[in-house]
This record gives structure tokens, sequence and C-alpha cells, in this order.
């Protein structure tokens, strides 16, 4: 008899119904929850942010202290070991790099007396967010305020949950190395809140990114209007796309670098082997005893989690437009013919040996990412996300003249006379 493993191998994908299906972002009870918080924010200011900074974090803050100082950035730094801290600057110059590589640029052309293009403005104020949870996420300050900083965003500031009014020495020198004007200890839906409209201490952001817990994300999606924000981010996850000449060993690892973030976490593998199938699922069995967070990633792998057997990779592609994942691995030697082929991810990792964590931590390329199927239509976090496109028009006389009449003619079909008339009296009418 076939040993059960912990991760389950399905035969075909209409088996896999449970794990390729995701929640939305449709808790009737957490959206009325988070609603209320966010409009007592608006309504109170710092009142009602410290209120619900004290509930859910222990943190007493006032207008004084809800700003981390410049001594408490300092004794961050000072409590950080030393090669920690050249490892984040390495990181933070490779983020930098890659996100100042090719921004939005204007484009104004003119013909014949039409001048007509757009320029490029990058918003005045950002507002990122770094989660808290279980571990100090200081790679999230670098993926979120640095591209605020290659768009030019002149005031950037950083809200992180403080447990106890303590922030993680990490996030802080993250924070003040990647050039974050302020750092806020506050966190959740009121810091979301407090960022949307603005506090007393908390200044109102154009544009809030960076991810967070669901109610951090409901209360992006109850704000968005107000501000502008980058992604609507839930669990993470990760698909790989495997052929039978890979190690179990590195997949197995693989899997568990993203089912060790939460629960609720996704890692899924598609593979045309049979064998390989087998050995992950018993290589992630013993990978997991070892593992500090084991109860998380082994929730997670046992639940969210899973393997499904396709006819060949060309069948594993089309699934994974399908789910358009997180993470994409595409762990082939022929990973380069099957790229043109995926449409939908947030961000594809090409080959054996680009782990997902090379992105997470190192590469250069934001680790933000859409998940829950939404890379079908939101992208990764950019600095493209700090910038507005403004139209730019300029018509000579002579250049009106020569359009004008058609332009009458197209106001006047649509009954706004008043718009036509204003064309008609540069033409020499009433």
């Amino acid at each position: 008899m076939e040993k059960q493993t912990i991760m389950k191998i399905y035969r075909h994908a209409s088996e896999a119904s449970a794990i390729l299906e995701r929640g939305r972002f449709d808790d009737e009870e957490k959206r009325a929850a988070v609603r209320a918080i966010v409009r007592d924010v608006r309504d109170r200011g710092d009142a009602a942010l410290f209120e619900y900074c004290e509930k859910f974090d222990g943190s007493r803050l006032t207008h004084e202290n809800v700003a981390v100082t410049r001594a408490e950035i300092d004794a961050a730094y000072a409590a950080l070991d030393k090669e920690l801290l050249a490892s984040m600057r390495k990181a933070a110059k490779n983020v930098l790099d890659y996100h100042s590589r090719a921004p939005m640029k204007e484009d104004i052309r003119t013909d014949g007396g039409r001048t007509t293009g757009y320029t490029v403005r990058a918003v005045e104020r950002a507002g990122i967010y770094v989660p808290g949870g279980t571990a100090p996420l200081f790679s999230s300050v670098l993926m979120g305020v640095l591209p605020a900083k290659a768009a030019g965003v002149e005031h950037i500031c950083v809200c992180t949950p403080a447990k106890e009014g303590k922030v993680d020495p990490a996030v802080i020198a993250a924070a003040d190395m990647c050039g974050a004007e302020k750092i806020f200890k506050a966190g959740g839906a009121q810091a979301i809140a407090a960022l949307a409209y603005g506090t007393e201490s908390i200044p109102k952001a154009d544009v809030i990114a960076g991810p967070g817990n669901i109610f951090v994300t409901l209360a992006k999606k109850e704000v968005y209007g107000e501000v502008g924000i980058d992604m609507l981010a839930g669990p993470s996850e990760i698909l790989i796309i495997a052929d039978g000449k890979q190690d179990p060993e590195y997949v197995a690892a693989d899997i568990l670098s993203q089912a060790e973030h939460d629960r609720l976490a996704r890692a899924i593998l598609l593979t045309d082997s049979p064998a390989l199938a087998e050995r992950v699922a018993a290589a992630v069995e013993r990978r997991l005893a070892d593992l500090p967070r084991k109860d998380i990633a082994q929730y997670s792998v046992g639940h969210a989690g899973g393997i499904i057997l396709v006819e060949d990779l060309e069948e594993a592609c089309d699934l994974a437009n399908v789910i358009a994942p997180e993470h994409l691995e595409l762990a082939t030697d022929e990973c380069d013919r099957l790229l043109p082929r995926i449409r939908s991810a947030g961000a594809v990792f090409m080959g054996s040996y680009t782990p997902e964590p090379v992105g997470d931590y190192f590469a250069g390329p934001n680790h933000t990412l859409p998940t829950g199927g939404t890379a079908r239509f939101f992208e990764v976090l950019n600095q493209d996300i700090f910038l507005r496109k403004m139209s730019v028009i300029r018509y000579t006389k002579e250049a009106l003249e020569e359009d004008g009449t058609d332009i009458v003619r197209l106001a006047e079909k649509e009954q706004l006379h008043a718009h036509a008339n204003a064309v008609r009296a540069r033409l020499g009418g009433k």
C-alpha cells in the first residue's frame, strides 16, 4: 500500500480543486470591523490611532513617541551584527539599482503645430507599510521604500506594528538605510487609515504600498480612491514547474521556503514525472522535521499545497496561466522555451539555481507581488506605482484652424455646444 505523505499528490488537475481555489476578500465580519476602524481614525485622528495600537499591539503611543527617534535608530544599528548590516547594504544597492534601471519617461512630440504627449511626475508622499507578524520582515522595507526612492518621491514614511512600543532593530535600520524620512510605530488597519487621511502625527500619503494581513488588505481596499495603492496582497504562494531531471531536495526546499510564511500560504508543484512527485513529497516530509517553523509549514503543505501531475510541461504552463501565481519557478533546462508561454505571474524564477529567496532578498527585482490570481491584472510593486503620467497638449493657431471644424462637429453631435463654441470662438465665430 502506497504511503500517504503530508503533501498530497493529485493524478490530474481536476482532482485538485481544493488547493486551486482561493479565498476572496469577502469576510463580511472582518470587512465591517476594518470599516469601523478606518472611519474612526479618519474622524478622530491620533486619539483613535493610539487606542487601536494599544488594543491590538500593546503599544502605548503618544504624539511624542509614535515616531522612531534618532537615538532609537542609532541603537538599532548598534544592536545588529555588522555582517548582517553589510549584507543589507548590498541587497539595498541591488534593489535600488534595479528599480532605477528603466523608469517611466516623458514623451512629448510635435508634428504640424500639434504638440502631444505626457510628462511624468512622482507623487509627493508615499506611505510604506511593513508587516510585523511573527518575524522582522526588514526585506519588505527595502522592497517598499527603494522603488519610491527610485521614482523620486520626496517624502517617504514607513508604518510598522510595534509590540509594546518596540520595533525590531533590523526594520528600523533598513528603513533608515533606505532613506525613509519617518518611521512610525503603528500597524494594522489603523495605520492604513492614518496614512490615507492623515492624523496629527502621521502625514497623509498619496500612495500606500506594501503587504500585510487580511485587515491591512481590507483597509487598503477601503481607502482606495482617497489614496492610490499598489495591490491587494493575500497569503504568499509559489508554483513550481519541474521536470523529472530536477533534484527533489531542491524542489522540496523551495516548497517549504513559502510554506513557512503562513498557515494559509500555498505551495504547489506541477510535474510530468510521477517519480519526481513521489521523491519531492518524501523530501518535504523529511525536511519538515528540522524546520523551526514546522507547525506553520506542515499545516500549509498539508491543507493548501500539493503536487499535481500533468501530461507535459506545456500543460503545466497552461495551468500556471490559470493559477496566475505570485511566484513561479520554471525548474527545468527548458525554461527559456517555456517563458514565452507564461502570461500571468508575479515573478518568474528561471532554472534550477534560482530559488525564490534569491528574489526575496537580493537580486534586485521586487518581492512584493500580486497574489490570489491577481497577477492577471496587478503588477509587481515597482517605481511606476509612485509615478503619474500627465497629458500635455499644445496647438498652434494654424493647427487649430485646420482641425477646428472636425472638433466642432464632434462636440455638437454630443450636444455639448459650449465645447463647440470654445473652438468656434477661435475660428472667427461667436
